[in-house]
């Protein structure tokens, strides 16, 4: 799968892919840089897990809901990694209709 993401005008784009282990990775086209998705990562899968009660209870927009993620699974971002966003967006969304 590739996607992209247009950052000051210049257009990144990456690619899903997995390794050999089974492990799901994204490659950045322009750079070739390589790292493996959050989804493999257990504490953003339990903060994802999590992430529909906390919604609920805390009626939590999009933006608070991700700053509340990254902060449970100790990382910075994960906008550029599509598959750990997808899964994001699908319990958020889920959770505040």
């Amino acid at each position: 799968m590739c996607y992209a993401y247009s950052m000051n005008n210049q257009e990144t784009t990456f690619t899903t892919f997995y390794n050999i282990s089974g492990k799901m990775m994204i490659r950045n086209n322009q750079t070739d840089n390589v790292w493996q998705s959050l989804i493999e990562d257990k504490e953003f899968r339990n903060a994802i897990e999590s992430l529909y009660d906390f919604v609920v209870e805390t009626e939590s927009d999009s933006d608070d809901a991700y700053d509340w993620v990254c902060d449970q699974a100790n990382v910075s971002s994960f906008v550029a990694d599509e598959p750990a966003w997808n899964m994001f967006y699908s319990v958020w969304e889920q959770a505040y209709a």
